[in-house]
C-alpha cells in the first residue's frame, strides 16, 4: 500500500509538470504563424494538447492507484476531492478542445487546473480508512457527480475570462475595467498561496496549539505556516513558534483561516510587485494572448458547459445528497453550510439559464454570470471548508 501512494503521489506530480509544459506550447500556438500549415493545424497546440492527454493518463493512473491503495474512491476528504475536480476540469477542456480547437482555451484552462492541484497541497495527503459517516456507496456517487457538474460549469468561467479579456478596453477604465482587473488579483492570491505553503513547507515551519473544542474535548491541531490567528482559548505547544496570540470564535477553524491571511497577504505584495514592474494592469497583460479569440464561439462555449454542467451539478449537489443525507442523518435537509452554498450555487446558474434563454443575455452579460458562477464555486470551496464548521468538516 505504502508503494502504491508513492507511486500515486509520483503520477500526480508528473501530471502538474506536464499541464505546466502544455500550457506554454498553447500559449506558442497563439503566437506562432509560420508553424501553422494548410489546413489550419497548429504544431504548437498539436504538441500542447499530446502533452495534455498524457498528463491527464497520469492523474488518472493517480486516482487509480490511490483507489488500488485505499480501497475505496478516492473522493472522502478535501486534497482527494480538489484533485478530482483538477482532473475533471482537465477532462472537460480536452472534449471542448476537440469540438472546437480553440488553443487559447489551454492557455487559461490549464492553468487553473494547476492552481487547483496547488491549492489541493494544502490539506493532508495521507491515506486513510473512511469514518463511519463516508462508509457508503454514495460517497462516490454524490462526490464525483458534483465534482464532474462543477468541473463543467469551470470551463465557462474559462470561456467568460477570455471573452472579457477581449471585449473590454481597459484603457477607458470603468466598473468592468474594475471588476476584471479584480478577477485577476483573485487568481493572483491563489499564486501567493502556493508560494506562501511552499516556502513555509521547505523551510520545515511547523507549530502546535492545543484548546478545548466545542465537544469540550482538549485537541491539538498543526499550524503550518506562522501563527497570524489562534484557536479559541488555545495555548502555544510548540516553543519558540511566533504566535499574535488573536484568538478566533470556536466556530471558526483557525488553522485553515490563518492559512488564508497569509496567502492573502502574500498574493497582495506579488500584485502590487507585478504592478509596479510592469506598470501595467495585470489583465492588460493577457490581453495580446486573446487578441485573435472569436468572441462568438466563447459565447457558445460558455452557455453549452452551463447546459451540461447544471444538470450534472443538480444530480450530484443536490439530489444525490439529498438521497445520502436522509440515508446517514435522517434527514433531507439541514441548513448546513455546505448545503446552504449548494442551494446558493444551484439558483445562481438556474438564474444564470433563464436570464440567457427569457431575457436573452448574451455575450458580455453570459461572460460576466460565468465568472461570477465560479466565484460562488470557489468561495464553497475555500471559505467554507476552511473556516467555517460544520457537518461536512471532516471533509
Amino acid at each position: 500500500m505504502t508503494q502504491l501512494a508513492s507511486i500515486s503521489s509520483t503520477l500526480l506530480y508528473t501530471a502538474f509538470l506536464l499541464y505546466l509544459v502544455a500550457t506554454v506550447f498553447f500559449a506558442g500556438s497563439i503566437k506562432s504563424k509560420k508553424h501553422t500549415n494548410q489546413t489550419g493545424k497548429n504544431r504548437w497546440a498539436t504538441i500542447g494538447i499530446t502533452i495534455t492527454l498524457i498528463g491527464f493518463a497520469a492523474q488518472l493512473g493517480y486516482f487509480i492507484t490511490r483507489w488500488i491503495a485505499s480501497g475505496h474512491a478516492p473522493v472522502s476528504n478535501l486534497f482527494e476531492f480538489i484533485t478530482f475536480f483538477s482532473m475533471m476540469l482537465v477532462a472537460s477542456f480536452i472534449i471542448i478542445y476537440f469540438i472546437y480547437k480553440l488553443h487559447v482555451l489551454g492557455v487559461f484552462a490549464l492553468p487553473i487546473a494547476l492552481l487547483i492541484i496547488a491549492y489541493s497541497s494544502m490539506f493532508p495527503r495521507d491515506i486513510s480508512p473512511l469514518i463511519p459517516a463516508l462508509q457508503s456507496d454514495w460517497l462516490a456517487i454524490h462526490v464525483s457527480t458534483v465534482a464532474a457538474g462543477e468541473a463543467i460549469l469551470a470551463i465557462s468561467f474559462v470561456a467568460g475570462l477570455i471573452f472579457l479579456l477581449k471585449d473590454i478596453d481597459l484603457s477607458k477604465g470603468g466598473k468592468q475595467a474594475f471588476w476584471l482587473e479584480a478577477i485577476m488579483f483573485s487568481i493572483i492570491l491563489v499564486v501567493g498561496f502556493v508560494i506562501s505553503a511552499t516556502t513555509f513547507s521547505i523551510a520545515g515551519y511547523e507549530s502546535e496549539f492545543t484548546f478545548v473544542n466545542a465537544d469540550e474535548e482538549e485537541t491539538v491541531v498543526q499550524y503550518a505556516m506562522p501563527a497570524l490567528v489562534t484557536p479559541n482559548e488555545g495555548e502555544l505547544l510548540t516553543e519558540g513558534a511566533f504566535s499574535t496570540g488573536l484568538e478566533m470564535h470556536a466556530l471558526v477553524n483557525a488553522p485553515r483561516l490563518n492559512t488564508v491571511i497569509w496567502s492573502v497577504g502574500v498574493g497582495a505584495i506579488l500584485y502590487l510587485l507585478i504592478r509596479l514592474i510592469t506598470r501595467k494592469k495585470v489583465a492588460a497583460l493577457f490581453q495580446p494572448l486573446v487578441r485573435k479569440a472569436n468572441l462568438d464561439m466563447l459565447d457558445e462555449i460558455g452557455y453549452r458547459s452551463v447546459l451540461i454542467g447544471f444538470p450534472v451539478f443538480t444530480l450530484g449537489g443536490l439530489v444525490f445528497a439529498m438521497i445520502w443525507a436522509q440515508i446517514a442523518w435522517t434527514r433531507f435537509w439541514g441548513w448546513d453550510p455546505k448545503e446552504v452554498w449548494a442551494l446558493i450555487t444551484w439558483l445562481f446558474y438556474a438564474a444564470f439559464l433563464h436570464l440567457r434563454l427569457s431575457r436573452g443575455w448574451e455575450g458580455n452579460r453570459s461572460a460576466w454570470l460565468a465568472v461570477i458562477g465560479f466565484a460562488i464555486i470557489m468561495f464553497n470551496l475555500v471559505a467554507v471548508n476552511l473556516i467555517i464548521a460544520g457537518l461536512h468538516s471532516y471533509a
